[in-house]
């Protein structure tokens, strides 16, 4: 039996896109629904936004100014209910980029993901995420860097379980390449991505050196994450140094679609990928 995820980001997403819609059938503004729901204008806009926790009374009041039936608004009040329930993930007081996007993979059903020169998140061991955290540009304690450790091992649980999170993988030889940490704590590293890979629900494959030039060379790694509720879309994250891209658009995410279809058609095979792993692990001093 398959147990049901909820994550109050995406909640806080879907009453976006339902409350964007609503005031648009509406044809009303932002300053004539928050005149009406006694609240800012900048408050509405937030709310659209997926950027704000609505609060159940202001929900119950936009729906009012909007003429929705009763059943429809309690629908909408108790989303707003939803969206204000903590994720497990926020009581380690992460960084809000962090908490946005593993709200959203706390209950995505699947994952394609290009990486250039670092290994997956998802794919991580304990001993990577210290050598990642010990080379940034600013210095993290002993504290930060375990609470650091927790998350990543706390969110590679989604691989498990029932309901495990359907993941493709993609990388860059330069991933498996890169001696983060050392030959030791490489070693550790590939080890894990090969039992990682023989997953029933995780594809990897790596895309060689040989490959040369591919449609993604001149941009970064990306993640598409797909939802089991058709009201939730598809979304294309992209991190950037200091924060965050969601790209939600139709186009959009057909973009990324394709452009990952063509990188997994240029990469190698899985069982080739698993092999190109072991060489490297093996061939570590």
């Amino acid at each position: 039996m398959t147990t049901r995820r909820t994550s109050p980001t995406v909640r806080r997403r879907r009453l976006a896109a339902i409350m964007r819609q609503l005031r648009k059938d509406a044809k009303k503004t932002r300053e004539e629904a928050a005149t009406f729901a006694s609240i800012s204008p900048v408050t509405i806009s937030r709310i659209e936004a997926a950027a704000h926790n609505p609060k159940p009374g202001d929900i119950a009041m936009l729906c009012k100014f909007y003429a929705l039936g009763e059943q429809e608004t309690d629908e909408l009040v108790t989303l707003a209910r939803q969206c204000r329930i903590k994720g497990w993930w926020q009581k380690y007081d992460v960084p809000e980029i962090v908490s946005a996007y593993t709200g959203l993979e706390e209950e995505a059903d699947s994952m394609r993901q290009y990486s250039l020169d670092v290994i997956p998140g998802l794919l991580q061991t304990d001993a990577y995420v210290r050598a990642m955290a010990a080379a940034e540009l600013r210095t993290y304690s002993e504290e930060e860097i375990d609470r650091m450790v927790d998350v990543r091992m706390k969110r590679q649980e989604r691989l498990g379980g029932d309901g495990p999170l359907k993941s493709w993988f993609v990388v860059n030889e330069d991933a498996i390449r890169r001696r983060v940490g050392g030959s030791g704590v490489m070693r550790g590293q590939l080890q894990h991505l090969v039992a990682a890979s023989c997953r029933d629900n995780v594809d990897l494959q790596v895309l060689p050196f040989e490959t040369g030039a591919h449609p993604a060379i001149a941009n970064g790694g990306f993640s598409i994450l797909g939802f089991p509720e058709q009201v939730d879309p598809d979304v294309v994250y992209l991190e950037l140094r200091l924060n965050a891209l969601y790209l939600e658009q139709p186009a959009e995410i057909a973009t990324y679609s394709t452009l990952f279809d063509q990188l997994r058609a240029r990469a190698l095979g899985p069982e080739e990928s698993r092999s190109l792993i072991k060489e490297e692990a093996k061939d570590l001093p």
